[in-house]
């Protein structure tokens, strides 16, 4: 049991006020630096720290209990093994890695070994779909684990091996580049460029180019821009949305390490289109290991006059990025959640209207977009429109970069351009023998082979990047169950259709497991559904029903009618 020293913490709390702030907008990165202290948030700190933000003590404890990667008790390990538990970690052999770690600690997931140095934990996606079985080691990444590895990373920990100021980045694979990953531009190129034109000039680039957002929703870029541009405020803020928490995507972690300077021009250039100061970079709690990188990243523009003032010797023209840190919440990938948790609140979804494009962080105009789309703006500001428009159909511009794993003999990262039908994905990946494929991961569709004619675009069925291979041995009830399983745990809780439905939902697939389930109430089930989509708050809610429905839809006749289980 800790002693803990009150003027020690409080003197703390001071010290991190002043490189956080002393509104309530500083508390999660605050009980972030504390808990890595303290290694959890005892009551003592969480209430000073509520004394010294000015706020009530319920609030900062509502927060903590919100977000997986805040821990509220002192009885965990020193070292903390969380184990991905989403699909594509499935497909490649999670559950004898699950079985080793249980043998070589003696404990149950959930559980802390009685010499105080491991917990075993389980987790949603890590961002490593194409090499797992993945598992988190506090702050260090493993890929591609195996049962007979299991013994050594313990060994390891025991060792004190796995100690590290800087963290290994595991590369994922890019097995086809478009004009985006090939590009060739140099930090600050596509920045220079832009300032070149005026701010109005530059949404019209943008808007010319037919760019939409690369998130999934596809909002048309330069209307965001355009809209924020034009709120009337002292105050306005860019945040790169690099909450990359959907399952089956992973993306964004290659891009984050390996075209930095392009995502941060991305996202100066917003910020001269809109007339922002402040920019924040809102990075996935599970990618802790790039916040480094991000940070040395940051201070070499500053030094190159690529932040801070009069950037690039454009009189007036002032920006700087924050980044923040994420503390595991699937639901801050909504852009209102995002905001709600910058602001030092639960990740909860705000109604819309109003929107953040007048009305965002801290009631300021605030543009959101993903890692992709300031990488395409970048490039666009230097290329044109016209090179832009090269490739990808008429509604649907430019290529998308795809996350690809699942049954396949070639996983990894592709761009290839919109308008691409599924089969001649599966073909590029080596995967055509599937029998389904999930487009947009868990909140996406699952499309059954005699649709593999369809195309991945915005006017047919649209993806932010995730694409999971099922072969033909794969159960399809048990993928509907892990995704269900999935936004059971990950819902905010806000809203009944959401928080009860999807429980509901996940009730009636173990009912199908075990044969017991009949038409008459999965056709209730099914209905429910489509409730949920319609009355839920949020894109979760919205979208969660979505592989429930389609893999019933498409596969119905291999999930009814299972033997029931013995009594």
């Amino acid at each position: 049991m800790q002693v803990l020293d009150r003027t020690k913490i409080i003197q703390e709390i001071s010290d991190l006020k002043k490189t956080y702030g002393d509104d309530r907008s500083a508390l999660l990165p605050i009980l972030q630096d504390l808990q890595e202290t303290y290694g959890y948030l005892p009551d003592l700190v969480m209430q000073e720290t509520a004394h010294a933000l000015e706020i009530h003590p319920v609030e900062v404890e509502g927060v903590a209990s919100f977000y997986s990667f805040f821990r509220r008790k002192e009885k965990q390990g020193k070292y903390v093994l969380r184990l991905c538990q989403t699909i594509s970690c499935d497909l490649a052999g999670k559950v004898n890695v699950a079985r080793q770690l249980e043998n070589e600690l003696g404990i149950k997931f959930g559980e802390t070994t009685k010499d105080g140095m491991f917990t075993l934990e389980y987790t949603n996606c890590l961002g490593m779909c194409d090499q797992g079985p993945a598992m988190l080691v506090n702050d260090r990444l493993f890929a591609k684990v195996t049962p007979d590895k299991v013994p050594y990373i313990i060994v390891d920990c025991r060792r004190d091996f796995l100690k590290s100021d800087f963290p290994k980045i595991v590369p994922s694979d890019v097995r086809k580049s478009g004009p985006i990953l090939s590009h060739d531009l140099k930090p600050g190129e596509g920045l220079k460029a832009a300032l070149n034109h005026t701010r109005a000039e530059v949404i019209g680039i943008i808007r010319e180019s037919g760019l939409r957002g690369r998130g999934g929703a596809g909002f048309p870029t330069a209307v965001k821009w355009q809209l924020a541009g034009a709120a009337q405020s002292d105050k306005k803020y860019v945040v790169c949305n690099a909450d990359e928490g959907e399952p089956g995507t992973f993306k964004d972690r290659y891009l984050l390490f390996h075209h930095t300077d392009m995502i941060l021009d991305g996202m100066t250039i917003a910020a001269y289109a809109i007339g922002a100061k402040k920019g924040f970079f809102y990075l996935r709690g599970e990618y802790l290991y790039l916040k480094k990188y991000m940070l040395e990243a940051l201070e070499i523009r500053r030094k190159n006059n690529l932040l801070g003032k009069d950037i690039a010797g454009k009189k007036g023209f002032d920006f700087d990025i924050e980044v923040r840190m994420g503390a595991g919440a699937y639901v801050c990938g909504e852009e209102t959640a995002l905001i709600e948790s910058l602001e030092g609140y639960r990740g909860e979804p705000r109604n819309r209207p109003p929107f953040p494009v007048d009305t965002g962080f801290q009631k300021n105009p605030t543009i959101v977009n993903n890692v992709e789309t300031f990488l395409d703006a970048t490039l666009i500001c230097v290329k044109g429109a016209k090179w832009f428009n090269e490739h990808g159909t008429e509604k649907s511009k430019g290529t998308k970069i795809f996350s690809i794993s699942g049954d396949c003999e070639q996983p990894g990262i592709y761009e290839l351009p919109f308008g691409i039908t599924i089969a001649q994905l599966l073909k590029e990946v080596k995967g055509e023998n599937a029998k389904a494929v999930q487009i947009g991961g868990a909140s996406g569709k699952c499309v059954a082979r005699k649709d593999f004619n369809r195309t991945i675009a915005f006017e047919d069925i649209s993806s932010g990047g995730s694409i999971i291979v099922f072969g033909p041995s794969v159960d399809m009830l048990k993928v509907a169950i892990n995704f269900m399983e999935f936004f059971v745990e990950e819902s905010c809780g806000q809203c009944t259709p959401c928080r009860d439905g999807n429980v509901k939902l996940l009730e009636g697939l173990k009912l199908l497991e075990k044969g017991r389930c009949s038409v008459t109430y999965l056709n209730e089930l099914m209905r429910l559904a489509e409730t949920i989509q319609l009355a839920s708050k949020c894109g979760l809610g919205q979208s969660s029903p979505n592989a429930f429905l389609s893999i019933l839809e498409n596969f119905k006749s291999e999930i009814l009618g299972r033997v029931p289980e013995k009594a």
